[in-house]
């Protein structure tokens, strides 16, 4: 199990240095990626009455793919991980692009993780439909993998039209993984037939189970091998190195191929108290620094 960190947006995500000294110190110590939540835009509790998203307009976000750009020049092993880039708010030819960039620049270690977000006042103001977001996901996963892998594309979906076009330079991976953020029965099913991999939102138990079955009962309707699909799943830190240890080797046990372990909500607000933890958590995973 290959196991990684969350870059702790909400905290750090002021902080340009911040970024320099996260990213190179999770490399350092051994682990395998970097994941980054995505969010554009917050909306407005003033203006929005009854506000209740976790996240608002004062919440710090990086963009990933930019920050990204950023740390392909800082780091040479460490796999770049989005978990997930709301994919149906934003262009899909664009995001093919920047993913596409990102996977060259970083010498073939894009992950790119999807999903469908949250945030409606979000997607109005990037100009995209909230509510058919489902449906057009599946035609842009279909539409990235075109644009990554061939020179030239033609392709007409129900949203989107393409007409001999296409990227260059292409990524390095060919195509680069496709994961799914998924929390529903249609997301998991969305994950089986069209994903590398995908990232579960509930424990290690019975709910992961029910879950992990209708991701393998749609890979095999779609004539996939669902013991390729990965699955990473998520440890909270709460200052107990012990109780993280415990969680990942949970984790472990279920078959999961990667793991990330957030930061972010756990009270930290410096960089040295972040780079603090993930020291511990290193030693919670056993990691062995390079």
């Amino acid at each position: 199990m290959r196991i990684g960190v969350v870059f702790p947006q909400t905290e750090l995500g002021g902080d340009p240095g911040a970024v320099r000294a996260f990213g190179e110190r999770t490399e350092d110590l051994g682990f395998a990626h970097l994941l980054a939540y995505d969010h554009v835009l917050g909306a407005d509790p003033a203006v929005h009455q009854g506000w209740s998203g976790p996240y608002d307009i004062d919440t710090t976000f990086h963009e990933p793919l930019v920050m990204f750009g950023y740390l392909a020049a800082l780091t040479s092993t460490l796999e770049l991980v989005t978990g997930v880039i709301v994919l149906p708010q934003r262009q899909t030819a664009l995001v093919a692009k920047q993913a596409a960039e990102v996977d060259l620049l970083s010498g073939g270690r894009l992950r790119l993780g999807v999903g469908l977000g949250w945030n409606a006042v979000e997607y109005e103001a990037l100009g995209e439909e909230f509510g058919n977001r489902g449906k057009r996901s599946e035609e842009q996963l279909e539409l990235l993998r075109l644009l990554w892998s061939q020179r030239s594309v033609t392709f007409e979906g129900r949203h989107h039209r393409v007409v001999g076009a296409g990227l260059a330079p292409r990524p390095m991976q060919q195509p680069i993984p496709l994961w799914i953020g998924a929390a529903s029965p249609r997301a998991y099913a969305r994950a089986g037939r069209f994903a590398d991999g995908w990232f579960p939102i509930v424990p290690p138990g019975p709910a992961l189970e029910e879950a992990r079955s209708l991701v393998e009962a749609a890979a095999r309707e779609a004539g996939r091998d669902p013991a390729a699909i990965g699955m990473e799943g998520r440890v909270r830190w709460g200052h107990d190195p012990d109780a993280v240890a415990a969680e990942i080797d949970a984790w472990a046990r279920t078959g999961a191929t990667h793991l990330s372990v957030d930061l972010m909500g756990a009270g930290l607000s410096t960089v040295d108290q972040h780079l603090a933890v993930l020291e511990a958590v290193a030693g919670a995973a056993g990691l062995r620094p390079s």
